[in-house]
């Protein structure tokens, strides 16, 4: 997953475009997760919100170039 999006002239690194993609994602998981109630077990709910992020950007990134 190396190199830049070229949109009308103007190139987009694909870790911007992924990181993105990684946040809306986590803000979905995060806003099901406390529909869900899970949050009562968490400890520490922001540190939570920061390894979901990472977990999804990770499989962001194992899944993009296999497409």
């Amino acid at each position: 997953m190396t190199g830049h999006l070229n949109i009308y002239g103007v190139y987009v690194p694909v870790l911007l475009i992924a990181m993105l993609a990684a946040y809306g994602l986590k803000s979905l998981l995060a806003a099901l997760l406390q529909r869900l109630g899970f949050y009562r077990w968490v400890w520490h709910p922001p540190l939570f919100n920061l390894a979901l992020y990472i977990l999804v950007l990770g499989a962001l990134f194992n899944l993009v170039p296999r497409m």
